[in-house]
């Protein structure tokens, strides 16, 4: 069977160039890429690359330090493309609660040797939770088509 998630853990570093010991949005944006690389490259079964990236809108901060959540799910397949719901989730020290840092869906497709993206499995969810999933990515896409 496929995998068709994966959460990263980790201990976020700490550094010096970031005000406050906060880590910086491209750091985190590069969390977000590696978790959801994965799932695609799974789905795949071959090496693939971002797309696009839905909008990031931080909700809280990391701090140095803290202990990182990065969960990434395959929430859509279309013809070529992957569409990955990745959440970022934060907690200040092990065993004590996560809260939500940011989330968003990034779009993956698996190259083949003139870069023309190669056809993918289609994906179908199976729990109540795959299917609101599916079905809200599904809505960012034919909202974010021409004539909607």
């Amino acid at each position: 069977m496929t995998t068709t998630s994966t959460i990263l853990r980790f201990l976020a570093e700490s550094s010096a160039d970031s005000p406050g010991g906060r880590v910086s949005a491209g750091v985190v944006m590069k969390w977000i890429d590696e978790a959801a690389n994965v799932v695609a490259n799974q789905w795949a079964k071959s090496p693939c690359v971002a797309a696009s990236f839905g909008r990031l809108h931080f909700m809280h901060p990391v701090m140095g330090g803290a202990l990182v959540e990065v969960e990434a799910r395959l929430a859509y397949t279309g013809t070529t493309s992957m569409n990955i719901f990745i959440e970022v989730r934060s907690g200040p020290q092990p065993g004590e609660a996560y809260q939500e840092v940011t989330h968003c869906v990034a779009v993956f497709v698996s190259p083949d040797d003139t870069d023309t993206p190669r056809p993918v499995d289609k994906w179908t969810p199976e729990t109540p939770g795959d299917m609101a999933l599916a079905q809200l990515v599904r809505g960012q896409i034919e909202a974010g088509r021409p004539g909607h």
